[in-house]
């Protein structure tokens, strides 16, 4: 702002409203992309909501101040990453998606019946689409980016105008210019490129941007020949940079904010000149007020919201408050509701207008179509006033699709002359805004699948619409009381590999590797929480490398430890726990010839043991004589994880080449099915499901987005059934399955955050429930056997966290009445840590099933035994029971006795009659 010259814009506020005002009952996805989540016209807001390919709509302002219901808009196949409303037509709107397609839909005015179908669509392209955006000036002008490269379509005859050159890396963003003549765009190869699409699809210019290539996005500032953009620096701090096209080589003005680690989401209104900012996953807005002159930033406000951010938009200026002194209005995606934060100008007088505030904006009538436009024609779009009384009222609908069904609501300027050509319609103001009903029969029914809203009026919310949900979404992750925990943890190893939990814990004790010489293991009592002392405690010598380490479940004693050097080595420790160092095992198995990935005891038979290797093989030993008795093969690459069915019969395994295999040991050292895993080869786990009729993948895809997949087990070439994705994060998740209630916990180390899904065996098969969220990172979670649980408070899980320096106790409750035993959340346990049938038995061909214990405390009713309440009486005002009259009663009687005394008019006065004085004897 200027220096001599104060800015009308500097008490600018940020207001939250009312809880009432939030718009409620969604569920906000959670797939990172690098859309905004989030976007609104001047009637509809359209979301990214959790299923995937689906966004959810609401109107964007209730009628009579009322609810908004929220309906659902199945869009594609795969992820929407990426959407925008058209400019000028309200109803317009454009998605893209995973599925390599771009589909174009005409939303309905309010209270009229939905479409079923896009009205068109646009590819499929060569890759997943990242980026769109309708250009400023001209109707059914589209760009969207997939992959390296940018398309320029023209929507109404559904082919592309350009194709520019390919980036040196993944498009990360697009922005046109005001004046629509340039396209803007940033990249993962860290670079900026300005494009004249019409002149040439090679870049005009390009400049090195921020120094980080994580998410950065690119922003026009109006019309003007500046731009701004913002990233991370190579410090990892998030930095806002100005930029000038006319002296490109450098950034004329940076601005460099925190060390944050959410991408920030930049909205920039170029009539006020105000940028916000929002970081995903945080609970902050700033609000600065861009003066490209100078060039300098300056700090307007900030605010500080209730819940975390998914994504942000800016709501049209015609929809503004005006005289409210409204000048910006931004609508922030939290994980369950939509919050308006309106700006407001503080100004002595709101019921005026205040033409300083308010300056001429863009209008909704185009100034050139597609044609048009690519012709030359660099037409600007005529502005018009914000003013209640001299806003225009005509609204335009878009040739590109027709109407799904003539609309009542459009105003009618005089009759359509079906005669003229498309691009008439956009000069003349005063000629029909409504579509030439020939552009409707020109266009070419939707390629893709069919897809459409699915709503309707007895529909509440959006949760009503997506199905089913969880008994447990309500379910509360809680840290025990400090007195619970083992603190002062010391020289922690953090070098244990992706394939391992990092510790491991049973009911009594809890095994900690140490980043000391030696390769020493810490076995702590849980039973004796407390600080531990300074000084070196009892700990196992292992003499090599952890790898991976197990509890034997049937025996609380016995400690499995497979070390770098290709032998495990089981540890009995002393009943009571370590007194002295331990340095001899009880047994060491060798027979793999590489390093070992990761160990698991037999879930049924005792003395089973069974192990992966980076010699590609999986080998089950046999305790009791500590001797391999069988020796799996068939992998080709490395072994992520493996997992014996709940009834010991069969073994799954992940691998590095993107497969998934099913092994029945017994039978035949090679797989019995194969299907298609995870594509990313960061790392995987898998755990069984639905009492072993399916499998739970979590692992990664293309784009490093973690994921999980479900798979039926003995259908695994058909692929997964479901796909589900969560975040983007570097360590693989962890899945823990607790198959009394079906939920499953989902966590990775260097997390702060637990996901919790029910699974299902039918669509849609993951229904979300609570997260848990610690306060810092986590470096391994272990959960414990379902004795440990207290279930007088309704707690069904019981983890332990390792945190920093200390061993943590978590709880996972349902928010019940704790009255009866909630017999429908605690059925009958199986009995996992007692064995069914000896190794012998069970390579023998023998089977076994474990028994089933009640959890039900002697001293507690069943919740479904519990008494039936009487239905509540209505309530009755007490004045009923006491004979007491109400106030409205009082009144009435007041009133009469006032009218009674008064009397009739038309009765006479007292004084009439009195005997006057003789006029006589006034003399």
């Amino acid at each position: 702002m200027n220096r001599f010259k104060a800015s009308k814009l500097r008490h600018t506020e940020a207001r939250l409203p009312r809880r009432e005002a939030w718009i409620g009952g969604l569920r906000a996805s959670s797939v990172a992309s690098c859309g905004n989540q989030v976007k609104a016209s001047c009637q509809w807001v359209a979301f990214s909501a959790e299923p995937t390919g689906v966004l959810g709509i609401v109107p964007l302002e209730g009628k009579d101040g009322g609810r908004r219901t929220v309906s659902q808009l199945c869009c594609h196949s795969d992820v929407v990453t990426d959407f925008d409303f058209s400019p000028f037509d309200q109803l317009l709107l454009a998605t893209g998606s995973a599925d390599e397609t771009v589909k174009v839909w005409r939303l309905p005015e309010s209270g009229q019946d939905l479409p079923s179908s896009a009205g068109l669509t646009l590819g499929p392209g060569g890759g997943p689409v990242d980026v769109l955006q309708f250009h400023p000036t001209a109707d059914g002008v589209l760009a969207s980016g997939a992959g390296k490269r940018v398309t320029v379509w023209d929507v109404g005859q559904q082919q592309p105008l350009a194709a520019l050159e390919s980036h040196g890396d993944q498009l990360q963003s697009l922005a046109w210019k005001r004046d629509g003549r340039l396209l803007g765009t940033s990249c993962k190869d860290k670079k900026l490129r300005i494009f004249d699409p019409r002149a040439s699809p090679a870049a005009s210019q390009s400049v090195p941007g921020h120094e980080n290539n994580k998410d950065s996005r690119l922003l026009w500032m109006g019309a003007s020949d500046c731009l701004i953009s913002v990233g991370f620096s190579q410090m990892r701090e998030r930095e806002v940079k100005l930029w000038d096209t006319r002296k490109f080589s450098s950034a004329t003005f940076t601005l460099t904010l925190d060390t944050s680690p959410g991408a920030m989401i930049p909205l920039f209104d170029a009539d006020t000149g105000l940028l916000v900012l929002g970081g995903k996953g945080e609970n902050l807005l700033y609000c600065f007020e861009v003066v490209p002159a100078q060039p300098t930033l300056t700090q307007v406000t900030q605010c500080l919201t209730e819940g975390r951010t998914r994504g942000l938009a800016a709501v049209p200026r015609l929809a503004l408050d005006v005289m409210a002194c409204e000048v910006l209005r931004v609508l922030q995606l939290t994980d369950a509701f939509l919050v308006p934060v309106s700006y407001i100008v503080p100004r002595k007088s709101v019921q005026e207008f205040h033409e300083d505030l308010f300056p001429d904006c863009a209008g909704v009538l185009p100034a050139t179509d597609a044609q048009a436009w690519w012709a030359g024609n660099s037409q600007q779009v005529g502005k018009v006033s914000l003013h209640p009384a001299r806003r225009p009222t005509q609204t335009f609908r878009s040739p590109v699709i027709a109407p799904a069904a003539p609309s009542t609501q459009l105003p009618d300027d005089g009759p359509a002359d079906s005669d003229r050509s498309e691009g008439s319609g956009y000069s003349s103001p005063s000629g029909s805004l409504a579509s030439p009903s020939s552009a409707a029969t020109s266009l070419s029914a939707s390629t893709g699948p069919s897809s459409g809203f699915v709503s309707s009026p007895s529909q509440k919310s959006l949760q009503s619409i997506l199905g089913p949900s969880s008994r447990f979404r309500h379910a509360q992750g809680v840290v025990l009381h400090r007195d619970t925990h083992i603190t002062n943890l010391r020289g922690l190893s953090l070098t244990t590999p992706g394939e391992s939990d990092g510790f491991c814990a049973n009911h009594q004790r809890v095994a900690l590797p140490l980043l000391s010489a030696g390769s020493q293991i810490a076995v702590l009592e849980l039973s004796k929480p407390g600080r531990l002392p300074d000084t070196a405690v009892p700990t196992i010598q292992n003499g090599t490398a952890v790898a991976d380490l197990c509890w034997d479940p049937f025996d609380p004693r016995r400690l499995a430890v497979a070390g770098e050097d290709a032998k495990i080595r089981l540890w009995r420790v002393p009943e009571g726990g370590l007194q002295d160092t331990l340095r001899e095992p009880e047994a060491v198995l060798q027979g793999h010839t590489e390093k070992i990935y990761s160990i698991r005891f037999h879930p049924v038979a005792a003395d089973l043991l069974v192990s992966s290797s980076y010699d590609m093989t999986v080998r089950i030993w046999e305790l009791g004589g500590g001797q391999e008795v069988l020796c799996l093969q068939g992998h080709t690459d490395q072994i992520f994880s493996l997992a014996w069915s709940p009834d010991g019969r069969q073994l799954a395994t992940a691998s590095k080449d993107g497969r998934l295999r099913l092994y029945e040991p017994r039978r035949s050292p090679q797989p019995q099915q194969e299907g298609p895993g995870p594509e990313g080869g960061r790392g995987a786990r898998l755990v069984w499901v639905c009492g072993g009729d399916f499998l739970l993948v979590s692992g990664f895809d293309s784009r490093s987005e973690r994921r999980i997949l479900l798979y039926q087990a003995q259908a695994l070439p058909d692929g997964p059934l479901s796909v589900l994705g969560l975040d983007v994060a570097p360590s693989t998740l962890l899945p823990f399955y607790d198959e009394d209630t079906s939920v499953v916990f989902l966590t990775g180390k260097g997390d702060t955050r637990v996901f919790l899904y029910e699974v299902t065996p039918e669509p849609p098969y993951f229904l979300e429930c609570n997260s848990f969220t610690s306060s810092d990172p986590h470096k391994g979670f272990v959960f414990l056997r379902k004795t440990a649980c207290d279930v007088r408070e309704v707690e069904f899980a019981r983890a332990l966290r390792l945190g920093q320096g200390a061993l943590e106790p978590v709880a996972f409750r349902v928010p019940r009445v704790k009255e009866y035993f909630q017999d429908d959340i605690f059925p009958p346990t199986r009995v996992w840590w007692e064995p069914s049938l000896s190794a012998g038995a069970w390579l023998a061909g023998a089977d076994g099933q474990q028994r089933r214990a009640d959890l039900r405390p002697p001293d507690m009713t069943p919740v479904s035994q519990a008494p039936k309440e009487q239905p509540a009486r209505k309530f009755v005002p007490a004045a009923v029971y006491l004979g007491e009259k109400t106030d409205e009663q009082k009144k009435e009687e007041l009133l009469s006795a006032m009218v009674a005394r008064l009397g009739n008019r038309d009765d006479p006065l007292p004084q009439d009659s009195f005997e006057g004085v003789d006029e006589a004897e006034w003399d």
